[in-house]
Order: C-alpha cells, then structure tokens, then sequence
C-alpha cells in the first residue's frame, strides 16, 4: 500500500509546484507591442485568474490605462485578457480610434530568464473581427506586495510595486578602515556576542539508545516485521541541544533623511549607521551566525527600491562590503512593504529563531501618502504578518520623537530609540546581543 501512495503523492507535489511555478512567472511587468500600439502590462495571477493594468502610449502625454482581467489556462499554456475599464487617458487623439483590446497569448519560456507572450488581439466587442499580432517581453524584477489600509479594514491587493534593484559599490577599503578605526569596540563586541546562547532542544531519533521511543521508527519496525522483514534496531531517540540557531535580517533606512548632519555637524546619520552596520557584520561573520543586510527607501507606492548588500548563505567578503561602501540615501520611507519583502526572505530559513533588525532615522511615510497614520498603520500589520510567520522583528530608531509611533507598531518591548545618534556603532552590536539572548 505505500508503494502505491509514493508516485501518487510524488504526482501531486510535482503537479501543485508546476501551477506554482507557472503563476510566479506570469506573475509581474511585460513590455512590448499589443495591435502595433506600445504596452506596459502588469499581471497579477492568483490561482488561474489574472488581474492588473494595461498601459497604451506613445509619449509621455498621450496614453491610455486599462484595468484588465483574464485566466491562465495551464493544459496549454495559453493566457487570456482583456481591457475591463478606463481608468486613466491622456491625449486626444491616441492611435485614432483605439478600443479595449482582447488578447490571446502563448506563455514561452525558452530557457536563459526569458519570457514571451506572443498572439492575437482583436477588439473587446468584436472577438471575430480584424487580429493584430500581440508581442510581449517579461521585464525582471517587480514583486507586488499588499497593503493595508486601517480606513477600509482591509488589504488593498498588489498596491505597491517592489523593485529589487542592484546595489552600488563603493571602496571596500573604507570598511577595513572602520574596523581598525574600532578596533577596540571590535573586539569587545565580538567577546560579548559569543557569550550569546541560543539553543533550541533537538529530538535526535533513530538511536540505539536513548530515553524515549522515536514513534516513526517504532510504526517502520512493526511494519517489518508484520511483512517478515528484520527490523531495523534503532528505535530510540535522546534529547539534545543545537546552539547558535538564528538567522538575522539587517534592514536598513536609506531615505533622504539619512543624509542629514548630526547636531555637532561632523558626520551624517548614513555613515553612523553603515559603521555599526560594518560592526555588526565582522562580529556575526567571526561567529559564524546567518544573517544577511538589505536596504530601502522609495518613491511613492510603485516604486519601492530595496537593496540586497549581502544574502545569506553568501560569504561576507569583498563585495558585500563594497555594497556597503557605496550605499546613498534617497527618496522616503514605506517600511511596510519592504517589512514584507524582508520577511519573504526568512520564511524558508530553517532556523530556530528569526530576527528582523530595522534601523531607522524616522517614521514610515512617502510622497504619495497624505495621511501620517496610514503607513504607520501598514507597518503594524507587516510586522503582525511576520509574527505570524515565526519572524521576531526589533526596531533601532534614531528618532528623539519615535516614542509616539514606535511602540503601536513594533509593541511595547520590541524597540529602543537612540537618544545620542553618535553611540549607533556602539549600542547596535550590544542591541543584537540582547535581543538573541
């Protein structure tokens, strides 16, 4: 019998995963020509339905913006839209007398990160009458996060458009210099940070001896014996301990804000906070411990840049800290979508403990939010989405007022606001301590 189940289930899994990797491809932004007219589409796919926008134009001031829907037929790889409404139009006489579009499209993946919907589309109310040719390219990159909105009670879906852009480097010879620059706090960091003790029990089944029975191995053992096969012994389990099980998300600020001189006028908020950032790395790096260093800031809801210094499972050497060197800070402060990003990342990690460490000078905000609660709000329901998901998020603000909006979203315990901005370096290192004890 559990031979049978075995390609039963193998079936199933390959088969949920096919339709998983299927959506999270036609998932994002295409680019190219639909009827001979320019288009920028965006598509979301949640089971086999399809929604988003279509963007017509020829310059900058003549265009068209369509709310679509369609489906994903997976027997034949076959993607099906439509224009369902008029959201936006510029220009009055855009491609003459232009009307919303049906299209029809192969899905094409032909290897090397390449993909293309190529097709027909005919107009909306004639689905039989003249065909133009439909011509589309994947551009990399876009993920489209939720958001929530505290006025509505709900989520609005895909509302922001996170771009993972790439990182500018900088001299990495100015990290090593930070490090000799503190040489002593290095070192009295890294004595401290040891000392940390993060274990977790681990089961250990399968023993010849132990203190227990390992259920699984038991059920394996009668189940041979029962069909005359010898059994294997090691039908035990002890209970032991795994030390050091964390994985650590460094995320960094990087609004204009950060460009800002502190009181005494010698250095910026960004460079106190890469110095205790490049202090912090050497510390886990000596230890041995996961983590990894992204940034963001943004430019209003569709355009949320985030920057990976350094991924886990990534070595922490010369281009990480090139990255590092060379981060700027720009633009505003949607902390809410780029918490969720953050926290996309950790989901997989097999790890005990799970931390998110946000540095920040300031409180959520964007240049297309007018109400100060909104995003404030958002990021509350982020850090409550991660919470769900095992991910502790911790916040260090260098913001003297923070008190007032700091607490609601991250809770009471799960912050602490630099009064002096010049000890980052030093109380950074000391915080991570703390918080993975």
């Amino acid at each position: 019998m559990r031979l049978l189940r075995l390609p039963f289930l193998l079936f199933i899994i390959c088969f949920a995963a096919t339709l998983s990797v299927s959506a999270q491809q036609i998932t994002g932004v295409w680019k190219g020509r639909i009827d001979k007219k320019k288009v920028e589409l965006k598509i979301i796919q949640k089971g086999d339905s399809l929604t988003g926008t279509a963007y017509y134009f020829e310059t900058a001031n003549n265009y068209k913006r369509y709310s679509i829907k369609g489906y994903f037929d997976s027997r034949d790889n076959s993607v099906v839209w439509w224009d369902e409404q008029l959201l936006e139009e510029k220009g009055k006489f855009l491609f003459g007398k232009s009307s919303p579009q049906l299209s029809v499209a192969d899905f094409n993946c032909p290897g090397s990160g390449k993909m293309f919907l190529d097709g027909k589309a005919s107009p909306k109310e004639d689905p039989e009458g003249p065909k133009g040719p439909v011509g589309l390219t994947k551009a990399s990159g876009p993920n489209f996060p939720d958001e929530w909105d505290y006025v509505i009670g709900r989520e609005r879906p895909s509302w922001c458009t996170l771009l993972e852009k790439p990182a500018p480097e900088g001299d990495p010879h100015a990290i090593e210099e930070i490090l000799e620059r503190n040489q002593e706090l290095v070192n009295r960091v890294k004595y401290l940070v040891k000392a940390v003790q993060v274990q977790r029990p681990v089961r250990l089944k399968k023993r010849l001896e132990g203190d227990r029975l390992d259920l699984d191995a038991c059920i394996n053992a009668t189940i041979d014996l029962r069909t005359r096969i010898p059994p294997d012994p090691r039908v035990h389990a002890i209970l032991g301990r795994q030390q050091r099980d964390l994985s650590v998300l460094v995320l960094l600020d990087l609004s204009q804000s950060t460009n800002d001189l502190i009181a005494d006028q010698s250095t910026t908020v960004l460079k106190l906070a890469r110095e205790a950032t490049v202090l912090l790395a050497d510390a886990m790096a000596r230890i041995g411990d996961s983590f990894a260093i992204h940034g963001f800031s943004s430019n209003g809801r569709h355009d949320v840049g985030y920057y990976r210094f350094k991924d886990f499972d990534r070595p922490y050497g010369e281009l990480p800290k090139a990255r590092l060197a060379g981060m700027t800070g720009q633009l505003s402060t949607r902390m809410g979508t780029a918490l969720r990003h953050a926290g996309s990342f950790l989901q997989d990690r097999r790890a005990h403990k799970k931390l998110i460490l946000l540095v920040t000078d300031g409180e959520p905000s964007d240049i297309d939010v007018h109400d100060a609660q909104y995003l404030v709000f958002d990021a509350k329901k982020a850090v409550e989405e991660n919470n769900r998901h095992g991910i502790f998020t911790y916040c260090m603000s260098l913001d003297p007022k923070a008190d007032r909006y700091v607490s609601r979203i991250f809770g009471m315990r799960n912050y602490m606001v630099l009064d002096h901005i010049r000890r980052l370096p030093e109380k950074l290192p000391m915080l991570y301590m703390r918080v993975t004890n």
